[in-house]
């Protein structure tokens, strides 16, 4: 069965840290990017960060460009999303997702993806 689990969500105040992690199983991890998304409510899903675990580029989006931090750790199977500087705005559901590795890079767009988590609720307090 596939799986991609995230954890590491809770309630920050502004200016602190978190390091989400989606854990995955049920699929070969090294022919897969992982990419975060976050939906805060009443906005459309963002793809802030992909890792290619097979080349190993990264992408940020700007709103997270120096704050946040994708690794991978291929003998867990897992990918972790650390961010610093938290900002209200920050709040949403972080979710990961894979997509295939298409031999360059990787891919913040939905429509990508093949495998979804259900997400972790993080929550910036001002």
């Amino acid at each position: 069965e596939v799986q991609l689990v995230e954890s590491g969500g809770g309630l920050v105040q502004a200016g602190g840290s978190l390091r989400l992690s989606c854990v995955a199983s049920g699929f070969n991890f090294d022919r897969y990017n992982i990419a975060w998304f976050r939906q805060a409510p009443g906005k459309e899903r963002e793809g802030i960060s992909c890792i290619s675990t097979n080349d190993g580029i990264i992408y940020y989006t700007d709103s997270v460009k120096g704050r946040t931090t994708i690794s991978s750790d291929s003998a867990k199977n897992t990918v972790y999303l650390q961010m610093n500087s938290l900002k209200p705005e920050d709040t949403a559901v972080y979710s990961c997702a894979a997509e295939p590795y298409g031999g360059y890079g990787c891919s913040r767009h939905p429509g990508s993806q093949h495998y979804w988590g259900r997400g972790t609720q993080v929550t910036v307090s001002s």
